[in-house]
């Protein structure tokens, strides 16, 4: 026999232990990484908002905060450097940890396990359900408290502070009085201008930010329409008060028309006043609702609203708030890129149903979850429309495509289906070559959860209205692909409960490819699918056929064009780089601005510098992120085309070409048999959560819910309820919504 033997291991005992060590080794350091990082990003985040917090205060205001400037003053960027460093930096240092963070945490994202015990959980427990701001956890409602805590605290510290130290006379004459109205203006637009610091943060979609706290785009966007309607009352109470003042002097038109060289700039705070009412009242819900293109467009003006306060308050007032803005500007520029490539839509479906299936492009580095959804553009429909849609497809289904699910409710969706077929009953699809003249589209995203939300839970309840029912589709293909691969997977017992109006909805369950996967695979995966026909009595198709024919397609490699993979849950390394440099480039040229420009020219203009300070954020995003990006770019076509080369190169094996339908009977009778229909009814929650409570025990429970806000307002009541009256041998139910409205 030769030196190794079929008996001896390819590593010995002392290898193998060796080995071990070092995974251990490499494990602990890791560890110990991440809570260095998680340490210094809770340091930074709680100094920052302190700072705020309590600057309405004597003693941050006046001791604390002139000792800083007093200190840094002198310093190459002087008194705007010293306020862009207490508010803005700690922004920027906070985007620059939760890349370290990420890039620390990435393949650990699988390793999640949950708890032995049931445990409540502040960001999962609904308190507040059918109030002026929707459904409510308890850490929403704590951060809403905290807001309104600030905003009551800092006027009354400010008005205290207004009364007693403003001088003033026995008699308290009329211009004092107008001085105080003043003076409370001021105050009320510098609260205003702390909600401005966090107003973008939330908007922007593929921020690191949010994806270091794992919260999904679509779910942050409510954070930012709160912020919004405060940030705005703040202001809007901020020019009233001016208007007051200046009415009771009898220079109303005069101030309104100001535009001070040294000072603040009262017309340049005008217009961006106006742009931002303009914005606030198109925004209502009423308005909203019945004109959203007029919401979309009138939304633009967040341009106007930010270059005219950077004129009006200058650039060291400007800088308090520029951190959140600017990590928006890098986020817009990302989406701006992205958007401008035009993506193959590899198949169009147009199911009898009502609803669309796109099938787009995308190469296999594109990292994405089971829970993501993507803005989707079609130049033939509109230029400027972009609409979001959730993901149907897992991202293990196919490494070369996703699929959207798209149901006709408006104009753009019919116009959409009308591209794909003129006929309105039966089910058309049109492949990639039938597609190149009839849809062009583009796709901003994904986006969604940095970590498969859905794999932290053993158990889970989906619950859907509709077509609701697309991003569970990508839940249910993505446990089944894990379990086929051999991948870690939690779930292990799945109720979907999804609430349909007619029977016809019900071939939306043949978008789960299922085919190509072996019946034993399905013993270890208890799933009950529970459906709710509410607008039919009794059944219209035939027993066995009511889930229609299975999607049986497997689709290459595009050779002209997929998704980008600059924004969403991208590659992490680019995307610190581009912030990073970006960040830098900003500095340098603020710097060299300073240096070179405003020291030698003696410039002393608010507005005109504080316009510098939006030229120096643009153009650092532009010149240095775009060298970033450009780089990017070519590193994501070396990627495809080496995938290009891969595929050839296994292109003579059928398996790619060919699906394995050997399967395809047991696959849907696996569904059928997981089916419960009933009609003419409704879910009742209160039976099916007290079933889960019997059937499951003593459990952590994931429930997530897409569809109407009536149904999502329905479970989470249901959820609060059951929490707050639970046995000790039930369950805790974790609510988490996955419906949107953007």
């Amino acid at each position: 026999m030769g030196e190794y033997s079929t008996n001896t291991p390819l590593l010995s005992s002392t290898d193998t232990t060796h080995f071990d060590l070092e995974k251990k080794s490499s494990s602990f350091l890791k560890l110990s990484v991440k809570w260095v990082l998680k340490l210094l990003i809770w340091v930074v985040f709680i100094s920052w908002i302190s700072l705020m917090f309590f600057y309405p205060s004597k003693f941050v205001n006046d001791v604390f905060f002139n000792t800083w400037v007093t200190a840094t003053k002198g310093t190459f960027f002087g008194l705007p450097g010293s306020l862009f460093f207490a508010f803005s930096a700690p922004v920027l240092i906070l985007a620059f940890l939760a890349v370290l963070y990420l890039l620390v945490s990435e393949d650990q994202i699988e390793e999640k396990k949950t708890s032995k015990c049931p445990s409540y959980r502040l960001w999962t427990f609904p308190v507040l359900v059918n109030g002026p701001f929707g459904v409510v956890t308890a850490a929403e409602l704590i951060g809403i408290l905290l807001v309104v805590a600030f905003v009551v605290c800092a006027c009354i510290a400010y008005g205290i502070r207004i009364f007693t130290e403003v001088p003033q006379r026995h008699n308290f004459e009329f211009s004092e009085r107008c001085l105080k109205i003043e003076i409370a203006g001021a105050k009320i637009g510098l609260i205003g201008l702390f909600c401005l610091s966090l107003l973008f943060i939330p908007i922007s979609r593929g921020s690191m930010l949010l994806r270091l706290v794992d919260i999904p785009f679509e779910h942050a966007t409510r954070y930012h329409v709160w912020l919004g309607h405060l940030t705005m009352v703040l202001f809007t109470l901020h020019g009233v008060l001016y208007v007051i003042a200046w009415a009771m002097e009898g220079r109303l038109i005069e101030q309104l028309l100001e535009w001070k060289d040294i000072g603040v700039a009262n017309l340049a705070g005008v217009i961006s006043l106006a742009a931002g009412i303009l914005m606030w009242v198109t925004s209502l819900p009423g308005v909203r609702t019945k004109n959203f293109e007029l919401f979309f467009y009138t939304h633009q003006l967040y341009v106007v609203f930010v270059i005219f306060l950077a004129l009006h308050v200058g650039d060291f007032i400007f800088l308090m708030g520029a951190g959140g803005i600017f990590l928006f500007i890098l986020d817009r520029f990302l989406r701006f890129i992205q958007s401008r490539k035009t993506v193959d839509v590899i198949s169009a479906t147009s199911l009898p149903c009502g609803t669309v299936e796109l099938v787009l492009s995308k190469p296999a580095c594109l990292k994405y979850n089971a829970l993501s959804f993507i803005f989707l553009q079609v130049r033939e429909l509109s230029w400027l429309q972009w609409h979001p849609f959730s993901v149907s497809s897992s991202p293990l289904e196919g490494k070369y495509h996703l699929s959207v699910l798209i149901k006709v409710l408006g104009e753009w969706t019919d116009n959409l289906k009308g591209k794909i077929s003129n006929k309105e009953n039966e089910p058309q699809k049109l492949l990639e070559d039938q597609l190149k003249s009839v849809l062009t589209a583009s796709v901003e995203g994904p986006y969604g959860h940095e970590s498969p939300y859905h794999l932290t839970y053993k158990y889970l309840v989906l619950v859907a209205g509709g077509i609701g029912i697309s991003p569970f589709l990508a839940i249910l293909s993505d446990v089944i692909h894990r379990l086929k691969e051999g991948k870690p997977c939690t779930p292990k017992n799945i109720m979907i409960v999804w609430a349909i109006k007619k029977s016809d909805e019900l071939t939306l369950l043949s978008m789960i490819n299922t085919d190509s996967i072996d019946p034993i695979f399905y013993d270890a995966l208890n799933l009950d699918i529970q459906i709710y026909v509410t607008r039919e009595t009794e059944p219209k198709l035939e027993e066995g056929n009511a889930f229609g024919t299975m999607n049986t397609c497997t689709y290459p490699i595009s050779k002209r064009s997929a998704i980008s993979v600059l924004v969403g849950t991208g590659d992490t390394i680019w995307s610190g780089l581009y912030i990073v440099a970006s960040s830098i480039g900003f500095l340098i040229l603020l710097a060299l601005v300073d240096l070179l420009y405003i020291n030698p020219k003696g410039i002393v203009t608010w507005w005109y510098k504080g316009f510098l300070v939006v030229v120096c954020m643009l153009a650092g995003v532009a010149i240095f992120g775009g060298l970033t990006v450009a780089l990017w770019h070519r590193w994501e076509r070396r990627m495809l085309a080496s995938e290009s080369h891969d595929y050839d190169s296994k292109k003579t094996n059928k398996s790619l070409n060919n699906v394995v339908v050997e399967h395809k009977n047991s696959s849907q009778q696996y569904l059928v048999n997981s089916s419960t229909l009933r009609y003419g009814c409704r879910p009742n929650f209160e039976e099916i959560f007290a079933s889960v409570s019997d059937n499951w025990g003593a459990v952590d429970v994931g429930v997530l819910v897409c569809g109407p806000e009536t149904l999502t307002s329905s479970v989470a009541k249901e959820i609060r309820s059951h929490s707050l009256n639970r046995k000790p041998n039930h369950p805790i139910f974790h609510f988490n919504s996955h419906s949107f409205d953007l």
